[in-house]
């Protein structure tokens, strides 16, 4: 077949690490003026070939071939120079500097050849932006930006390049309904400009809104690709996992019982945060939490967990009033917090997967003489290794070199291993794959059968109709109502999520 009607092709490219064969043999072409999803389980070898193709890695074998000419990159330099972009996953930008130098850094327009140019690239920052209906000003400080912002600023940054090829690997993750839309339109007007996106996400409705062919890989292999439009969502996961996925949620057969912790009264110190927060929780159940963007689901439970002030309100835990000022304090009430924003505030990538499991509860492994007892280290990673399914080379493996869903059985078996009572989870399964999310959704409800109260914060409203025994649905910081699994909608819930007078506790 000819070469002449692809941008981009990989060939026969084959990636391992240590412990790992990422990518086996592969081969996916890319034509101009298009969106190729790329889909997968987490570890299926998405990232991977994708900083193959970007020179972040050099492949064990194969060829990439641009525009009919062989490639190999030996750095990310060399792509962007080629005309190829990325958006990553992992967002690193530099906090302390403006907009407009994170969006220009190593580009600077100079005067003189010696001095750098504000004024110009001020200039072209406002028309970059304003050419991708983008509200940002360039002057803010990046620390000051929302994490919606922060990606938005990433993908004004790879069109800003001028690219044949933009790599998109989960550009979504942190954005609101109406900046998907725009990086939609954004997408579109791309694709009619001859540019081909490589468009990598877990969530399959997008992938069906916005794609024109989608290639799945399954353990490093080429499953297969296919035109989007005769794609079905089922199929989808059938070519992922290897297997049919019927039913999307594990069967809940956990019993809420007595109520065992109450919030009264719980409100923010800050003025536009969450106000007079009202609820109950009880044994073995587990309270959803549903709202949108700006909610302050994620500010009610951090405070529940001591690492915001409060302003006013009480906790009662079985019957007895307590006082939560900081994590530890919360971790001698038994609970625990599995943060929204894995790398960012959980794991250490630079560490292993026994280090990160056993940090919370690192006291306990310490002897009367001050020595840290390894044989009683390495016995609990193994069990909670085995305990919660962690497919990883052993405990000593890097957690960095985990997949997501992975990494998050490890943030689940940190904090299992502090012995709670209650759980607070912030957004358990973003970033994870449908067959990764399957086996933390069994993970959650097992807690419940033994006993666990868990309160959970989902964005994806058919997880919260699906874990949930009860969904409290929050807007602008007040709780606008309570509604029960089996009579929940995802209607329902927007409806609350949208409305701003507060509705009657529970």
């Amino acid at each position: 077949m000819s070469n002449d009607k692809y941008i981009l092709q990989v060939k026969n490219i084959s990636k391992s690490f240590p412990g790992v064969h990422a990518l086996d043999n592969v081969s996916i072409d890319i034509k101009p003026g298009t969106v190729h999803a790329l889909m997968g389980e987490n570890g299926a070898g998405k990232s991977t070939l994708m900083k193959c193709l970007f020179g972040i890695y050099d492949p064990d074998e194969g060829e990439i071939i641009l525009d009919g000419i062989p490639v190999r990159f030996q750095n990310s330099r060399q792509a962007l120079d080629a005309k190829i972009s990325m958006i990553h996953q992992e967002l690193h930008p530099i906090p302390l500097r403006p907009v407009m130098e994170n969006l220009w850094l190593g580009r600077f327009p100079m005067r003189f050849g010696l001095f750098i140019d504000h004024k110009k690239m001020y200039r072209d920052s406002v028309a970059l932006f304003k050419d991708l209906n983008m509200d940002i000003d360039p002057r803010t400080w990046v620390r000051e930006l929302s994490a919606s912002k922060i990606q938005s600023l990433e993908i004004a940054k790879a069109v800003s390049y001028g690219a044949k090829v933009i790599i998109m690997d989960e550009p979504t993750s942190s954005l609101t309904e109406n900046e998907v839309h725009l990086l939609f339109d954004i997408i579109r007007r791309l694709r009619n400009e001859g540019v081909a996106i490589i468009y990598i996400s877990h969530k399959i409705e997008e992938i069906l809104t916005i794609s024109d062919e989608v290639s799945i890989l399954r353990d490093g292999k080429h499953v297969g690709s296919y035109n989007a439009k005769e794609l079905t969502t089922d199929q989808i996961i059938k070519y992922m996992v290897g297997r049919e996925l019927s039913h999307r949620f594990p069967p809940k057969d956990n019993v809420p019982g007595e109520t065992v912790m109450v919030v009264s009264g719980f409100t923010s110190t800050r003025p536009r945060s969450f106000r007079d927060v009202n609820f109950s929780l009880g044994r073995g159940e587990i309270l959803g939490i549903g709202g949108l963007v700006g909610a302050q689901r994620t500010e009610l439970i951090e405070s529940l967990f001591g690492l915001r002030p409060v302003e006013s309100g009480k906790i009662s835990i079985n019957g007895m009033q307590v006082r939560i000022k900081n994590p530890q304090q919360a971790k001698r009430k038994k609970l625990a917090l599995v943060t929204e924003e894995r790398r960012a505030s959980g794991i250490i990538p630079m560490r292993s997967v026994k280090e990160n499991m056993l940090l919370a509860n690192i006291r306990h492994y310490i002897s009367t003489a001050g020595l840290i007892n390894d044989t009683k280290c390495e016995k609990d990673t193994a069990r909670m290794i085995q305990a919660l399914n962690v497919k990883t080379p052993g405990g000593k493996t890097l957690i960095r070199d985990l997949s997501g869903g992975n990494q998050q059985k490890v943030l689940f078996a940190r904090w299992l291993l502090t012995q709670p009572d209650i759980l607070l989870l912030d957004e358990p399964t973003r970033g994870i794959d449908v067959g990764a999310k399957y086996e933390i959704y069994n993970i959650i409800i097992n807690l419940a059968k033994e006993g666990k109260s868990i309160i959970m914060i989902s964005s994806e409203m058919p997880e919260l109709l699906g874990i949930s025994d009860r969904i409290m649905v929050m807007c602008e910081g007040r709780v606008t109502g309570f509604l029960d699994r089996k009579t929940a909608t995802q209607e329902a819930i927007m409806h609350l999520a949208s409305q701003f007078e507060q509705q009657v506790s529970a």
